[in-house]
């Protein structure tokens, strides 16, 4: 071969087999014939009709289709139904004369895309606050309510009117137990920001309850443009706040409490004083247990031995008294009402994880009551005490004497709360109504101690919604202390004396009708919520609807 063939340019087959340079995967292999595109674009699109398919011509009169021109199978007799009913979508309104926490808790039971937006309010700073603030500022509020012990979705309905009163439209709140998160997104393009603050003190301080509602109601009025440095001014003079009552006042409202309860399962005047000087006692060791920074349970745990103490005590001594009366009137005091309804109301209302720890610790409490009693009982068994348990069935009627005793029950648990001295005077009349309810139909009409206890609960709870709307509150200051006279301190007395005397199944019977008259207690006090809804316009029946859709239904 020559030196000029050697010098002739080889074919694309042969530089792609031959040169070491070309590395590519795309690169076609020696050997693979590749046809020619014979005039095709070579570009495709996945619109692009495959080779084979017979495709009808349009008529010479139509243009190209589009996604607005109507299909070849359209009949205009057999039309589908229109996506808009004829009658127009419903405009969704909010009556503006009602509390802010219908309102809010309307729109938060309906989807995202069906919420109005929030009418532009004019603010006191140039462009409007800055949405970091505005999140602090509702987190903070929202720790206030959740520690005050305010139910999820009431703590939910504050957090997202905060936002809407700043003009943050796409928020959404999540409260937990101990934890509160918001996230707020501007726009579907945007980045959302989002907050969170853990709830790790909890007080029991109504007043200042109150106070953050009354700011929440504020915020929300579109008539009344609030700063938020003064939202921030006004949080802070909540937080510095002292209690309204003294620790003196809150330990003798302790021993009423009991000396009270005690009158209602039949004690006399030295009933009333043992069973005040015990709860007295346990109060101030309870103190005592705090402030060592010992946990709730154990506090509970001690102030639930000196009135069982002093029970025993006079037993021994052979005073004829009884002392059953003097121990159920000092569980009275440490039966931990307001959990209980608060976690209730947080299962009902489809928070499970926040009502499922409000009730675990709840069952703490409880707990710890029923080991220091038992721990006292024992002591009593050994040393010879002779505790009657049938002493249940010698409860006598004195309807006055009881009313009066339920309504100072009712005045010592609104103190206790550290409620304001101006519904003090409300809740007061509500527990007398509550055992008046009670005592006709248990007492009078021979109805079981259940269901009576439930409709009584349920009138707590519709007068208490109707106080609350009346005064623009929240109502756990009207319904949480009215319920004091209901809670079950009896059996939950009995059922602790069997298990300490070994008659283990008599015990748990007494144990689960206590527990029976709790729930009946707490799902009484929501349903009446809710039936006091019922009677009042929050909107349109779609809103209730959309309600209904998102709880699962």
């Amino acid at each position: 071969m020559s030196e000029a063939e050697d010098r002739k340019p080889q074919s694309d087959e042969a530089r792609n087999a031959f040169d070491p340079e070309i590395t590519s995967e795309f690169a076609l292999p020696a050997g693979l014939a590749v046809p020619k595109a014979g005039g095709e674009p070579e570009t495709t699109s996945e619109f692009a009709v495959p080779d084979g398919l017979d495709v009808g011509q349009q008529a010479a009169g139509e243009g190209e289709g589009s996604a607005f021109s109507l299909p070849s199978t359209y009949s205009a007799r057999q039309a589908p139904a229109a996506f808009t009913p004829a009658g127009g979508v419903p405009m969704v309104s909010l009556t503006k004369d009602l509390p802010w926490q219908d309102r809010m808790r309307t729109m938060l039971r309906m989807p995202v895309a069906e919420r109005p937006a929030p009418e532009p309010r004019p603010k006191a700073e140039e462009g409007g606050p800055a949405v970091p603030r505005v999140l602090d500022l509702t987190l903070r509020i929202g720790e206030l309510l959740l520690a005050g012990g305010e139910g999820a979705e009431d703590v939910e309905a504050a957090m997202f009117a905060v936002c809407r009163s700043y003009g943050l439209d796409r928020c959404e709140p999540n409260v937990t137990f101990t934890l509160l998160s918001i996230s707020h997104q501007p726009s579907l393009v945007e980045d959302p920001v989002t907050a969170s603050r853990t709830v790790r003190r909890r007080g029991t301080d109504y007043t200042r309850l109150a106070a953050v509602f009354r700011l929440v109601d504020d915020l929300s009025d579109p008539e009344t443009h609030l700063s938020l440095e003064e939202a921030y001014r006004r949080l802070a003079e909540m937080r510095r706040n002292r209690h309204p009552y003294p620790t003196w006042v809150l330990t003798s409202a302790s021993g009423l409490l009991a000396g009270a309860a005690s009158v209602l399962v039949g004690g006399d005047l030295v009933v009333f004083v043992a069973a005040a000087l015990g709860a007295m006692l346990g109060d101030r060791l309870a103190w005592l247990c705090a402030g060592r920074g010992l946990p709730e349970f154990y506090q509970f745990l001690v102030a639930a031995m000196p009135p069982a103490g002093i029970g025993i005590a006079l037993t021994l001594a052979d005073v004829d008294v009884k002392a059953s009366a003097v121990i159920t009137g000092g569980l009275f005091a440490l039966l931990p009402g307001r959990a209980l309804v608060a976690g209730v109301q947080d299962g009902l209302t489809g928070f499970y994880i926040t009502a499922a720890a409000r009730l675990l610790e709840v069952m703490y409490f409880f707990v710890g009551i029923v080991a220091g009693v038992l721990v006292m009982l024992y002591v009593g068994v050994q040393l010879g005490a002779h505790l009657n348990p049938d002493a249940a069935l010698g409860v006598t009627q004195r309807p006055l004497w009881q009313i009066g005793a339920s309504m100072l029950v009712s005045l010592t648990f609104a103190v206790l709360l550290q409620q304001e001295r101006s519904t003090v005077l409300a809740v007061t009349l509500n527990g007398g109504v509550a055992w008046s309810v009670y005592g006709a139909m248990h007492y009078t009409g021979g109805i079981s101690p259940v269901a009576s206890t439930a409709v009584a609960a349920g009138v707590v709870g519709l007068f208490g919604q109707l106080l609350s709307r009346y005064r623009f509150a929240s109502a756990l200051p009207y319904t949480t202390a009215a319920i004091g006279p209901l809670l079950p301190g009896s059996p939950t007395y009995f059922g602790l004396l069997a298990i300490a005397q070994n008659e283990v199944d008599a015990g748990l019977v007494s144990l689960i009708k206590a527990a029976a008259l709790a729930m009946a207690i707490a799902i009484g006090v929501n349903l009446g919520s809710e039936v006091s809804r019922l009677f009042l316009r929050i909107g349109s029946a779609e809103k209730r609807r959309a309600a209904k859709r998102t709880r699962g239904f």
